[in-house]
């Protein structure tokens, strides 16, 4: 009879390492995704505040 206690170890572990790999992108993806839009906001902020300034070449006081 064979000893069928480590034929599975390499599944446990395996099933170890893909739960594991899933939990860090669960933990990692939003803060990517978070700071994307903030970077996308911030920028489009500087295009608004470019475009809406003035153009003029007149000194200001």
């Amino acid at each position: 009879m064979t000893d069928t206690s480590m034929t599975y170890a390499g599944y446990v572990a395996a099933a170890y390492a893909v739960f594991v790999v899933v939990l860090l992108w669960d933990a990692i993806a939003p803060l990517l995704r978070i700071r994307r839009t903030l970077r996308t906001v911030s920028l489009r902020a500087k295009r608004i505040a470019a475009r809406e300034a003035p153009t003029s070449t007149e000194l200001q006081r």
